[in-house]
């Protein structure tokens, strides 16, 4: 409860803080709920009386501990029925950070926000307050680690595979499917369908937005989160990929190209020097028999040992014969290589996943 209070606490202060950036308007005290007693219906958490020139508003504001789309159209509802009991109302949502989704939500129903971060849209006669595009100051760092976190991952790459198909899952199945507890699968499913990112029918539920889930997860990921051995060879980068793909073959070694490696096979757009896979096992060993030297600049080939195996979920054969990670990994791998990784990625986004999405 305590939590709650200090939160309605800083709405207060924040959108106070807004407001008295219009000169001509007369702020009256705060009415918070706990007054409201004699109060006939639904109420908000508390309301702001605005005086001006030939008029006034009442503000009523409810507050929420998360800004995510759900939620957002959840408090909008809510908004809708205070509105019928105020009259000369404004509804206003707040939340520590309203995502632009959630925002898109509020501005659609007529309903404004405003947010601890210095988003905030308050639109009504007289009155056009608009501050967008402030990020994130808290990061969800919590939250996103959860929905990121490794084993998380393996539900999420079982997700946007079978989008294309609109497959429906039920929490067992997948569970099953990604190797995983049937509590981590319940645990991403929420956070999803609080990004309004899940739809859940009679036979299951499915990804019906992989592009922004997609999107989201490349800003928190990054390949060096597994273990990178940089290696020089003297012979060229086709000839490193074909020793090492007959290499692992003969020695049973799960290993599957990524980066750039899995680009030129999946939609070639760059010229690439460094080779990249992933291997299970031990890369001295291999290293050893390909005559590979590890090195602190120049190496032409990456080995990256996987932090966990499902990296290699959706591995499938290039025509060549070489194993590649799925096109969904190698999008994940080139977007957080520097240099022209990101348009490495941005050609298997759209020659690879984007078709089977639209």
């Amino acid at each position: 409860m305590a939590k709650e209070i200090s939160l309605e606490k800083q709405a207060q202060k924040a959108l106070l803080g807004y407001l008295q950036e219009v000169p001509f308007l007369k702020i009256e005290p705060v009415i918070s709920k706990p007054s409201q007693k004699q109060d006939r219906g639904p109420v908000p958490d508390f309301r702001l009386k605005l005086k001006y020139p030939r008029d006034e508003r009442l503000l009523l504001v409810e507050v929420k501990d998360s800004g995510q789309p759900k939620t957002a159209r959840d408090a909008v509802n809510q908004i809708r029925r205070y509105l019928e009991n105020f009259s000369h109302s404004y509804g206003v949502f707040f939340a520590p950070y309203i995502s632009p989704q959630a925002a898109a939500i509020c501005k659609g129903e007529g309903i404004g926000y405003a947010d601890l971060a210095g988003n905030c849209y308050l639109s009504f006669p007289q009155v056009y307050i608009r501050r967008e595009d402030w990020p994130n100051p808290l990061k969800r760092k919590r939250e996103l680690r959860s929905l990121y976190a490794l084993k998380a991952s393996r539900v999420l790459r079982v997700l946007l595979s079978t989008a294309s198909e609109r497959r429906r899952w039920k929490v067992e199945a997948l569970a099953k499917e990604a190797g995983v507890s049937l509590g981590q699968v319940s645990n991403v499913k929420k956070q999803l369908v609080d990004r309004e990112w899940i739809q859940s029918e009679a036979d299951g539920f499915w990804l019906r937005a992989p592009k922004d889930l997609l999107e989201e997860w490349s800003k928190n990921y990054t390949y060096r989160r597994h273990t990178v051995h940089d290696l020089y060879s003297l012979k060229d980068v086709a000839d490193i990929e074909a020793d090492l793909a007959s290499f692992c073959e003969q020695a049973g070694i799960p290993y599957a190209l990524t980066g750039f490696s899995a680009a030129a096979r999946f939609a070639p757009s760059v010229r690439y020097q460094r080779a990249m896979a992933y291997v299970l096992g031990s890369v001295d060993e291999l290293a050893r028999k390909l005559g590979l030297k590890e090195v602190e600049s120049g190496a032409n080939l990456s080995l990256l040992v996987p932090a966990d195996e499902g990296v290699l979920y959706g591995a499938q054969k290039a025509a060549d014969g070489a194993q590649l990670v799925s096109p969904l990994q190698a999008y994940l791998d080139l977007k957080s290589y520097r240099g022209r990784g990101e348009e490495a990625a941005q050609a298997v986004f759209e020659q690879v996943l984007k078709p089977t999405w639209a």
